[in-house]
């Protein structure tokens, strides 16, 4: 079997700034190799679809979180994470990191995506229960629910759950 006709679907869950790069990350580069690739945006991760579209760290319970600075990589307490203002200084802290390191941004990953043809579908039922609209999306996206989805993933070669 040759690459071509290889295909992958991806279930994204979640949508924090962390968590946002690895599906993007897998589905831009199996784009690239040749894949056919479906991310199923569900709960949480539908949100890395919207328009206004700025995600943040959860740094409460993210204990292999360990930033560098001043040469060391130093991790946070849960209790510091209970401090208003602490997840949108480390969510700062990452963007940067993100920046000097010449990493790409989710809103150009998100972008990669759609240019390479990744198919990009929105829970239905989530934004039902998130009184999100079609309106509230990038432009890309269709929408569809979890037979849509399990309709894809019967045919794909490899299905990740994200």
């Amino acid at each position: 079997m040759t690459a071509e006709s290889k295909s992958m679907s991806l279930i994204v869950t979640k949508g924090t700034l962390d968590w946002g790069y690895p599906p993007f990350i897998l589905a831009t580069t199996a784009a690239a190799m040749g894949l056919n690739v479906t991310m199923f945006f569900t709960f949480y991760g539908l949100s890395l679809l919207l328009k206004d579209f700025k995600p943040q760290i959860s740094t409460l319970g993210n204990t292999a979180m360990k930033l560098p600075m001043g040469g060391m990589h130093m991790a946070l307490p849960n209790m510091v994470s209970a401090i208003p203002g602490v997840d949108a200084a480390a969510s700062m802290m990452m963007r940067n990191l993100i920046k000097k390191k010449g990493v790409a941004s989710l809103e150009e990953l998100r972008e990669a995506a759609i240019d390479s043809d990744v198919r990009l579908i929105a829970c239905q039922m989530t934004m039902d229960l998130f009184e999100y609209s079609i309106d509230d999306m990038i432009e890309g996206p269709e929408i569809g629910g979890a037979a849509t989805y399990i309709e894809c993933a019967t045919q794909c070669d490899i299905n990740l759950f994200i």
